[in-house]
């Protein structure tokens, strides 16, 4: 639901001596990068990118080749305003990477590109697949992204003659991720919140940002929280409302998505949003989907019965629930509407999903 398009790096303009002289720092630095703990301690690093040159790159990519493989020390890459088309990938092997917007507000720095599922790759080895779609890949931990717009501009109206419309703007396939005031937005399967392995753990911290799409748009086997954030309902190509919120395929002995303190809403028909179903990727029947949405304000486009089944799984089998919602959307507890009691909802709070892990800002 897999290869991502390499850039060639685009450094500033300059004598090439500089570029020499830039390198050798970096090359200098790598010492003290890989010095650091998986934690990020000490002082980041930070790498500029900058469109019109006034940077050190002018390419997010560019940027991201030039940390030294290994690296496990913090690296900020500072992002000047700009929207920059192309693919971004941060490789497992460069730890604690934060992208981070350098402008006043998120929507000043854009990260766009239009992959689909059923894209081509330019080297007629096939189509990228889902996962393979995504304008920003993070496989590495520590993955931090700020200020900043994660977008796929995938025009499926335009593109009906293919038959995988899946378009990711961002995948994460990593621990300890924070994303911290971002719009990720897109379509269908927007926000891609995966693990390394389906051993692997894979916790996400997502705070005070914002998620648009229509169709299983948050999605994926990381254990993840959505935290006073906006979720955004978006119509579908041909201007209809229907959609799916989230798509959990969590593992069985996991914690899948906890949406908490946050707000379901968007410009479509009422009652025309399921808030999430089981995916069982593969087929998987071993997976134990789970979502919760607990002490959310939801909107009146959320279905009275807001939870449905997937390709033959049951969602009464995996675990879906709600805690203390709010909102023309919310209701009361029916075999249609699992509410967690009292004592169920103390061991699903943010600290279960994170356990021990505390994020913090670089």
């Amino acid at each position: 639901m897999a290869a991502v398009r390499r850039r060639r790096p685009a450094h500033r303009p300059g004598p090439r001596a500089a570029v020499t002289a830039g390198a050798a720092a970096l090359l200098a630095a790598t010492s003290v990068w890989t010095s650091g703990s998986a934690s990020g301690a000490g002082a980041a690093t930070t790498l500029t990118v900058a469109k019109d040159g006034s940077g050190q790159y002018t390419t997010v990519q560019a940027a991201v080749d030039a940390i030294p493989a290994g690296n496990t020390a913090r690296v900020v890459v500072s992002i000047a305003p700009g929207t920059y088309r192309g693919l971004v990938k941060i490789p497992a092997g460069k730890q604690n990477v934060t992208l981070q917007g350098s402008g006043a507000g998120r929507s000043d720095t854009v990260l766009v590109y239009d992959n689909a599922s059923g894209t081509r790759k330019p080297d007629g080895s096939g189509t990228y697949g889902t996962s393979g779609s995504a304008t920003v890949a993070a496989e590495a931990d520590g993955f931090q992204a700020r200020n900043l717009t994660i977008s796929n501009d995938f025009d499926e109206a335009a593109h009906q003659d293919m038959s995988a419309l899946q378009a990711v703007a961002l995948r994460t396939a990593a621990d300890k991720v924070f994303l911290d005031s971002v719009i990720v937005t897109g379509d269908q399967d927007t926000l891609l919140l995966d693990t390394a392995s389906k051993a692997a753990l894979g916790r996400v911290y997502m705070k005070n940002s914002s998620v648009v799409g229509n169709v299983d748009f948050i999605f994926g086997r990381a254990t993840a929280v959505i935290d006073t954030s906006v979720i955004t309902l978006k119509k579908r190509w041909d201007g209809s409302s229907a959609g799916y919120v989230t798509a959990p395929s969590t593992a069985a002995g996991r914690k899948g998505f906890l949406i908490t303190g946050s707000t379901v809403t968007g410009d479509v028909s009422a009652s025309s949003f399921h808030l999430g179903r089981p995916w069982h990727a593969g087929g998987d029947a071993t997976l134990d989907p789970m979502a919760t949405f607990r002490n959310s304000t939801l909107g009146a486009a959320v279905k009275s019965a807001p939870w449905t089944d997937m390709s033959g799984f049951s969602w009464k089998d995996d675990r879906f629930a709600e805690y203390k919602n709010t909102g023309p959307g919310s209701g009361a507890a029916s075999s249609d509407r699992p509410q967690l009691t009292d004592a169920q909802a103390a061991d699903q709070e943010t600290a279960d999903w994170l356990a021990g892990w505390t994020p913090s800002a670089s």
